[in-house]
């Protein structure tokens, strides 16, 4: 019996039960309806996990609750009250050592929060949005819209964390692929991979109708400088593309003279998910120059063939800037290739992890 059994194991009644302690504690501390979000998404952050960019979307998010609901006084008084619910609601086996693991547990998380709320700023933590559309352009990826209650202040280039009440405490990190609309509408391009259980659930069950719950959208390096105005050359792997995307609508909203050639990497033609409105911003504008790039296609031309670090390192110009998302494996190499290629180190922009 560890600390991961006991919170599985406890019941849908328990979110409720952390707001009562804490109302028996402290009155009037957290509203009823944001309860549930505390609680599940603390409950994550107790459990010890390898997954990286997941625990920083959960301590965005946390950090920037604790500020909104002025909680880093009481922070003492959640631990408390999270680890007497799930003494209540988890495994009867509740022993004195899995009680002094869950005090150590909720102490590093304690910890983790307060340094994440000295880092955000403030503002919202959460905003609900309801699912709009949802699409699954080719095996394994699907196109979400959704469309928040309150407008999302993010920009092109920024991710935002995400999370389904089918799994609720599990942020996962996506990326908007469009400049901000008149209608506050957000589109986000999800990969189903093999361990990702929130992606799964976002491409495989999630529907129309449905809520999510966004977070504090942050800036990953990928933002345009507004006061530079070099062509861009940007190369995009699989669902990579939603940042790249969203910083070509936001050209193409005041174009400013420069050029822009857009390397969309994909396996095979069927993995190119997003390619009629791609071909559509194309026809549109003049200035942007759409390149696929298909690494296990045969039939692909022979220019085309190729992943996609390859092929846009022959549409290379000394005047561009280069910007490059995608996989791990595209983007562990990709800053050495670069700049073997000739590309100076301030011209070349890579996702940092938030």
């Amino acid at each position: 019996m560890n600390l991961a059994d006991a919170w599985a194991s406890v019941d849908d009644r328990a979110a409720g039960d952390f707001w009562r302690t804490m109302e028996d504690r402290s009155p009037g501390l957290v509203p009823e309806r944001v309860a549930p979000l505390l609680f599940h998404a603390l409950g994550q952050l107790m459990l010890r996990s390898d997954d990286r960019a997941g625990r920083a979307a959960l301590l965005v998010v946390l950090g920037r609750a604790y500020r909104c609901y002025d909680l880093l006084p009481h922070a003492l008084t959640i631990g408390d009250a999270l680890l007497a619910t799930v003494a209540r609601h988890g495994h009867p086996l509740w022993t004195p050592p899995l009680a002094l693991a869950g005090e150590r547990a909720v102490d590093r998380a304690t910890h983790a929060v307060r340094r994440a709320a000295a880092r955000v700023g403030v503002g919202p933590a959460w905003w609900p949005a309801q699912v709009i559309g949802h699409e699954r352009p080719s095996p394994g990826v699907a196109i979400l819209t959704v469309r928040p209650w309150r407008r999302l202040p993010h920009q092109p280039g920024h991710a935002v964390p995400v999370c389904t009440p089918r799994l609720p405490g599990r942020w996962r990190w996506l990326s908007p692929a469009n400049a901000p609309r008149a209608d506050g509408t957000v589109e986000m391009h999800v990969r189903a991979v093999p361990a990702g259980t929130v992606s799964h659930h976002l491409v495989h069950e999630v529907r129309p109708g449905e809520l999510l719950w966004l977070g504090p959208p942050g800036d990953t390096g990928l933002s345009l400088d507004s006061a530079r105005t070099r062509d861009l050359l940007l190369i995009a792997g699989g669902t990579g593309l939603a940042p790249l995307r969203a910083l070509v609508e936001h050209i193409a909203a005041a174009p400013d003279g420069r050029q822009v050639t857009l390397v969309v990497g994909a396996r095979t033609f069927t993995d190119l998910y997003d390619a009629i409105t791609l071909d559509k911003l194309q026809r549109a504008h003049g200035w942007l120059t759409v390149v696929p790039a298909f690494s296990h296609d045969p039939c692909a031309e022979p220019a085309e063939q190729g992943d996609a670090l390859t092929v846009a390192l022959q549409h290379h110009a000394a005047s561009q800037t280069v910007y490059a998302c995608g996989p791990p494996l595209m983007l562990a190499g990709a800053r050495l290739r670069l700049l073997a290629a000739g590309v100076p180190a301030d011209r070349i922009r890579l996702p940092v992890t938030l």
